[in-house]
């Protein structure tokens, strides 16, 4: 069930995220859902691999870079799912954040009442 709620979450922050951002677009529901499933793989297999990778640059940076890695990931996703489009690197940045407060903040309210 943690699996289903999290999945959930990804694609309900996803789904605010094309709404606030301009440059990013999903084209349908199902198309959000995909996307959500790869989001979450990228985030779980590419991004650690591009944080360790990226490590140096992060701290010279105090952390900053990590916005970045956060901006490759989520376009990463978008260059796999189609229907799935990301405008540029900063949109990808813009789109990552907010997917990522908003993942967070319903993920809290959630495990609250679980």
């Amino acid at each position: 069930m943690g699996f289903l709620l999290h999945w959930a979450i990804v694609a309900c922050a996803l789904w605010v995220a094309t709404v606030m951002v301009d440059g990013v677009v999903v084209r349908s529901v199902p198309t959000l859902l995909i996307a959500a499933l790869v989001l979450g793989l990228v985030n779980a297999l590419v991004r650690p691999v591009l944080t360790l990778v990226t490590l140096p640059l992060t701290i010279i940076t105090l952390g900053l870079f990590y916005l970045v890695v956060n901006g490759l990931a989520f376009g990463l996703a978008a260059a796999v799912v189609p229907g799935f489009e990301v405008a540029g690197l900063g949109s990808a940045v813009l789109g990552a954040l907010l997917v990522g407060v908003v993942s967070w903040v319903l993920g809290a309210i959630f495990n609250r009442r679980s």
